[in-house]
């Protein structure tokens, strides 16, 4: 029986992988570790799994220089996973900040930047926000007692590669709770 009920749950979970997003989470500031956006007004969330079975596909954790790193993958759309990063530099209360840092060094806590990959196991296309493409994060929750960071964010980015196009990232949003 035990069995069964471990195959089931294993088909259940694969199936909820393709399922198709029909709206963004709600937004809110409880720690409910959500996360959505439009990427170029194509809706957007974490799916499938993380880098290994066992990892998160949503994860936020503090870094250098009170820095907030932000992790979403959506490694359940085949044969692409997608996934972004947002990094934010001295995130010291609830406010705005601007996502405007050109950076050669990458990944790099101490600038604000957001990133957004496709990826076939090695890079296919990366985004990534510069002085030229810009954007913001507004951090409606910065609670370092309950350890849960929330607020909203969007950009543009350019394709390092060069092609295709800048993407927009709109109406993006997150609740996560830092372990």
């Amino acid at each position: 029986m035990k069995n069964i009920l471990i195959a089931f749950s294993v088909l259940l979970s694969f199936s909820a992988c393709n399922k198709a997003i029909t709206e963004l989470p709600a937004p809110t500031d409880t720690g409910s570790n959500t996360f959505g956006a439009k990427v170029d007004d194509k809706l957007w969330s974490p799916k499938g799994f993380g880098i290994a079975p066992t990892a998160p596909i949503l994860e936020a954790r503090y870094g250098e220089g009170r820095s907030v790193v932000i992790n979403a993958r959506n490694f359940a759309g085949e044969p692409t996973e997608t996934e972004f990063e947002i990094y934010l530099y001295n995130v010291t209360a609830q406010g705005t900040y601007l996502l405007n840092t050109t950076t050669a060094i990458y990944p790099n806590q101490h600038a604000n930047y957001a990133y957004y990959v496709e990826r076939k196991i090695t890079p296919v296309n990366e985004w990534i926000t510069t002085t030229d493409y810009t954007g913001s994060v507004t951090i409606t929750k910065a609670d370092t007692v309950n350890r849960i960071i929330a607020g909203t964010f969007s950009f543009n980015a350019i394709n390092s590669y060069g092609t295709p196009k800048p993407i927009a990232v709109t109406e993006g949003r997150f609740d996560i709770k830092i372990p």
